[in-house]
C-alpha cells in the first residue's frame, strides 16, 4: 500500500513538474494560467456530470434487488465490507465480460457489468471483480485521474496554441522555432505516458484493495484471467471517442492496445497482475 501511494504521489508531482516546465518554456506564468483555468472549467463539467455521460454512452440500464437480486445483493454486501454507501447498480448490454465503477465520490457512486461477465464468470470471480470497483471507488481513483486529467489538458492546450503567442524566444529575442517544436510535439506525448501510468499504478492498488475486500485474491485473478481472453476474443464495440476516454475505467482495457500504443496504456499487463494477486493468496500479506 506504502509503495502504490508513493508511486502515485511521485507520478502526480512528474505532472506538475512537466506543466511548470512547459509553461516556462512556451507560456509563462499568463499562458500557463490561462491554459490551467480553461483545463479546470473543461474537467470540472467532467468531474460532476461523467458519470451520467459514460453510462449512457453504454446504454447501461439500473437494476434493482427486485428485478437483478443476485447482482444487486452482491454489490451491496461487498459495498457493506467496504464501508462504503450503497452505490446505484447498472447492466450494460455487451457480450464481453467486463466492469466498471463511476461517480465523483462514495456517496455519487455508481457500478456497472456487462451482461457477458454476468453470465460467463463464477459466483466467486464476480465477486472479486466487483470489489475490485469498488476499490476505486473507497481509493476516490476518479478524482484523483480528474486533478491529474487537468494537468494534462493544460499541457496540451499550451502546446497546441504555443505557435500562435510569442513563447519559447531564444537569444536574440526572435521565435526559437526548434524548442517550440519539439515542446509541442513532445510535452502532450510525456503528458500522456505520465497519465497512462498514473492509471496503471491505481489498478494494481484497487487490485489489492479488492482482494480484501471480497477476502480472495484468486477469484480476481482468475476473473482478470478469464476477461483477457474474451477482450482478445470480443472486443467491445464503441466509437473511437469512447475508446480513449473510458478505457482506464474498466478492470481489463476493453479495447486492444498494441506495439507504441502500449506506452500509453491504462492497465498494468494482465499476467503480472494476476502473479502478484496469486503471490497474495499464497502468502496471506495484501501489500
Amino acid at each position: 500500500m506504502i509503495k502504490n501511494t508513493m508511486r502515485t504521489v511521485f507520478l502526480m508531482t512528474l505532472v506538475g513538474l512537466l506543466f511548470l516546465a512547459v509553461g516556462n518554456v512556451l507560456g509563462g506564468q499568463t499562458g500557463m494560467m490561462i491554459a490551467l483555468v480553461f483545463a479546470l472549467l473543461m474537467n470540472f463539467f467532467s468531474y460532476w456530470y461523467s458519470h451520467k455521460m459514460v453510462l449512457k454512452m453504454y446504454r447501461a440500464k439500473e437494476v434493482t434487488r427486485e428485478n437483478s437480486p443476485r447482482f444487486y445483493n452482491m454489490v451491496e454486501e461487498l459495498a457493506g465490507k467496504a464501508n462504503l454507501p450503497m452505490p446505484k447498480v447498472y447492466v450494460i448490454p455487451q457480450q464481453q465480460p467486463n466492469a466498471f465503477a463511476t461517480g465523483r465520490n462514495p456517496k455519487n457512486a455508481a457500478v456497472a457489468a456487462t451482461q457477458g461477465i454476468l453470465q460467463s464468470l463464477s459466483e466467486q470471480e464476480l465477486r472479486g471483480v466487483m470489489a475490485h470497483e469498488l476499490a476505486h471507488i473507497k481509493n476516490r481513483d476518479i478524482l484523483t485521474q480528474t486533478i491529474v486529467m487537468t494537468v494534462v489538458s493544460a499541457i496540451t492546450m499550451i502546446a497546441q496554441f504555443a505557435i500562435f503567442l510569442p513563447f519559447g524566444r531564444g537569444n536574440g529575442g526572435g521565435p526559437n522555432l526548434i524548442v517550440l517544436l519539439l515542446t509541442m510535439i513532445l510535452a502532450p506525448l510525456a503528458a500522456g505516458m505520465l497519465q497512462a501510468a498514473l492509471s496503471r499504478t491505481r489498478e494494481f492498488e484497487a487490485d489489492r484493495v479488492g482482494a480484501e475486500i471480497c477476502g480472495s485474491a484468486e477469484s480476481l485473478a482468475n476473473a482478470l484471467k478469464k476477461i483477457q481472453a474474451s477482450v482478445e476474443r470480443l472486443p467491445m464495440q464503441a466509437s473511437e471517442s469512447a475508446q480513449r476516454s473510458t478505457a482506464h475505467m474498466f478492470p481489463v482495457n476493453p479495447f486492444s492496445a498494441r506495439g507504441i500504443n502500449k506506452l500509453f496504456s491504462t492497465h498494468p499487463d494482465t499476467n503480472l497482475r494476476i502473479q502478484k494477486l496469486m503471490k497474495m493468496e499464497k502468502t496471506g500479506v495484501y501489500s
